[in-house]
């Protein structure tokens, strides 16, 4: 049993660690500066997330739309790679634990990097267009620079398997709900949607937007940096999975 003071147990661990997210002293958690039992019962569990990411408190209506996003996503289905890797996992008696780790490792570029890179075009999009509006030559440079260094294959649009990706079209609605209650500007809506009917117009043909490219919409116009939107599924190539080149 150690005979250190409290005082001196959390000195000696700051010297290794700090975070500006949790604040522990005997008797007292703090979550980015809130009391934790101030929070419980308070906030829902996206807020929650919301305030370890961002520090703040989301109004109602980005709460809601963020919330909208996280369920959107619960599960892809069993094709997927990472799901099946996790079920695979389990057949061979792995935990719950071990499973879901299994899962987890393959969510990297390849199987997992649509999502920040498709909000990386549509904030590439941003950057180049001109007093806050998207403009069609913004887009098709955007993407004239994407498919020149990455391949035809644009991240966010197109399902192997849908037709029109369900969860999509109800996401996007939600973003226009929100902009309606000022939660967001729609500046990335916008630019997802002209990069929609570019590819229309690229390929003679329809490429709707899917969940990653809707998602990918959605944490970007709730202020979320790329490598946040990790996570989705990826259908490009290895040598389609770098970053953007920064837009200036």
């Amino acid at each position: 049993m150690t005979t250190k003071s409290h005082a001196k147990i959390v000195e000696e661990a700051s010297a290794w660690w700090s975070t500006a997210i949790i604040g522990i002293q005997p008797g007292k958690i703090q979550v980015r500066g809130y009391p934790i039992e101030e929070l419980i019962g308070t906030l829902t569990f996206p807020e929650m997330i919301w305030l370890m990411l961002r520090g703040e408190l989301p109004v109602t209506a980005q709460a809601k739309l963020f919330e909208a996003a996280l369920v959107a996503a619960v599960d892809h289905g069993p094709q997927a790679p990472s799901i099946a890797i996790a079920r695979m996992a389990v057949t061979c008696g792995l935990s719950v634990n071990g499973a879901m780790a299994s899962a987890v490792n393959a969510l990297d570029d390849i199987h997992g990097g649509a999502g920040q890179q498709c909000m990386e075009l549509l904030q590439c999009i941003a950057a180049r267009s001109t007093n806050g509006e998207d403009t069609i030559d913004a887009v098709e440079d955007a993407l004239d620079e994407f498919t020149f260094e990455h391949g035809k294959i644009i991240p966010g649009y197109g399902h192997r398997f849908h037709p029109i990706a369900p969860r999509a079209p109800r996401l996007m609605a939600l973003v226009r709900e929100a902009q309606a209650a000022g939660a967001c500007s729609g500046r990335y809506a916008r630019a997802g949607l002209l990069v929609e009917a570019s590819l229309a117009r690229r390929h003679g043909k329809h490429v709707p937007m899917n969940i990653d490219g809707a998602t990918a919409v959605i944490y970007s116009e709730l202020g979320f940096a790329p490598p946040l939107g990790r996570g989705r599924s990826c259908r490009r190539r290895r040598r389609c999975a770098q970053p953007l080149p920064s837009c200036r």
